[in-house]
């Protein structure tokens, strides 16, 4: 680079990218140009993002797809609200400790699926919030579906690394060419799940939940000794949830609550306030300290105390304490490691004030892959949504004719009795799915102003 007959000595990138009408940013191409696409037609930032999240299921299904679960943040400028749709499922009814021990949960196949809830947090956020119709929305999902694309690098090297998925009747009809598995640039087509769309687009996600689909989802499901049935999936029912916050800095910066682990990063922020970030510098050593210390204390935190509010009592209140943060923050050494790190006692600061008994158990650190996508629209709307199947191309089963993906969420389950985060029946495990928006803390013209949509990709 030195040599660079333009004086240019370092890499090059394409520039920041800048709009006047709105943005999608996302982990495909295909599915930002389905977004901007959408924005162009005049919908806003919940059809665009409906239409990213349904583009992404076609050309990114290790990652995500109505066969799995997730989060939708959508804040409405006009109204300065800020709501959470849950779209998290829980386990089947079926889904025992019992039915599981002694030999575990296992990671692939059938055992592995929970209830599906994303497409009935699409519909859910799309009926409040859209201004298209459905059918307009799912429309490049469909096409890509039905008349396929290239499949990238990363996509070819993620199916011939499953060779479950390859060897899978179902699915390897779908993503291998008689158990070769699709190479860089080859056409990867979907056409019984660009069926099941046209479905969905023409009769709502009813159809999914208590008709044609859910019937077949559960034929399939029995026929390969499965626990998924139709009655779970009309009895699944989307969490609308306000979202949980704390100030940091001059900002206000809102998560997920429970049964998100959106709490571990309002907990390191409200730690790391209590120190001098600045002075220690961008990247280096002590600042990259602070930072890794944080984040012990929050996740020492989220492993003794998070999991499905609706069966457990979370102390969100006392975790997201300004006076708890100062005691834990305490114990931060800026110049050692912690090791053996343990969970605080939350429930001291906040109403009514007591102490709890503690589960404990191991951490569960497998890998999670996940998409989050970003979008905002010209009337000052936002989304940030992440969706996932658990880990790449989540169970590896297709559901029959249905083209749709199962997750394998069950795999994420703790099966120690005395786990906080224990295995039942409806229980809704914990989630690193994590969607974040952060604002001006002095509001603007008596409204909040929206300054960073992020989230996180997948995993602790």
């Amino acid at each position: 680079m030195s040599q660079s007959p333009h004086g240019v000595n370092y890499p090059a990138h394409r520039p920041v990218v800048m709009s006047r009408n709105g943005m999608v940013c996302a982990g495909h191409p295909l599915a930002s140009q389905a977004g901007v696409s959408i924005l162009q037609r005049g919908g806003n930032a919940i059809d665009a993002a409906i239409a990213v999240a349904a583009v992404l299921n076609v050309v990114e299904p290790l990652m995500s797809g109505i066969g799995g679960d997730g989060y939708i943040m959508v804040y409405n400028r006009a109204l300065d609200d800020l709501k959470i749709v849950n779209a998290t499922g829980p386990a089947p009814q079926a889904a025992t400790r019992e039915r599981y021990l002694p030999l575990g949960i296992p990671l692939k196949g059938i055992l592995s699926v929970s209830v599906p809830g994303l497409l009935k947090g699409w519909t859910e956020a799309h009926n409040k919030y859209g201004k298209l119709k459905l059918d307009e929305v799912l429309e490049p999902a469909i096409d890509l579906a039905e008349n396929g694309f290239p499949i990238s690098h990363v996509v070819s090297a993620a199916i011939a690394a499953d060779p479950f998925l390859c060897e899978f009747p179902t699915s390897r009809a779908i993503f291998t060419r008689d158990g070769r598995p699709l190479q860089p640039g080859e056409i990867l087509l979907q056409r019984d799940l660009a069926r099941t769309f046209k479905i969905i687009a023409a009769q709502g996600a009813e159809v999914f939940y208590d008709g044609e689909i859910a019937r077949s989802i559960e034929k399939f499901v029995k026929q390969q000794g499965g626990l998924l049935t139709v009655k779970d999936l009309n009895d699944y029912r989307v969490r609308w949830q306000d979202p949980i916050s704390t100030s940091y800095r001059s900002h206000m910066v809102y998560e997920a609550p429970p049964n998100s682990s959106g709490h571990v990063l309002l907990q390191e922020l409200n730690l790391i306030e209590r120190f001098d970030l600045r002075s220690l510098g961008c990247n280096t050593v002590e600042s990259v300290h602070l930072m890794v210390e944080a984040k012990k204390l929050a996740f020492a935190d989220r492993e003794a105390y998070m999991a499905d509010p609706e069966f457990v009592e979370v102390p969100i209140q006392g975790l997201l304490s300004k006076e708890y943060a100062n005691q834990r923050a305490a114990s931060i050494d800026l110049q050692r490691a912690a090791h053996n790190v343990i969970a605080g006692e939350p429930w001291l600061y906040q109403e009514p004030r007591g102490k709890a008994p503690r589960p404990t158990g191991k951490v569960n650190s497998r890998g999670e892959n996940t998409t989050c996508f970003c979008v905002a629209d010209q009337w000052g709307n936002a989304v940030c949504q992440l969706q996932s199947l658990q880990s790449a191309f989540g169970s590896g089963v297709v559901a029959g004719d249905t083209g749709i993906l199962l997750n394998n969420r069950m795999s994420y389950w703790h099966l120690e009795e005395d786990h906080v985060d224990r295995l039942e029946p409806g229980k809704r495990v914990r989630h690193t799915m994590n969607p974040v928006m952060v604002f001006d803390k002095d509001n603007y013209n008596g409204r909040r102003e929206l300054v960073l949509i992020c989230g996180t990709p997948g995993a602790d």
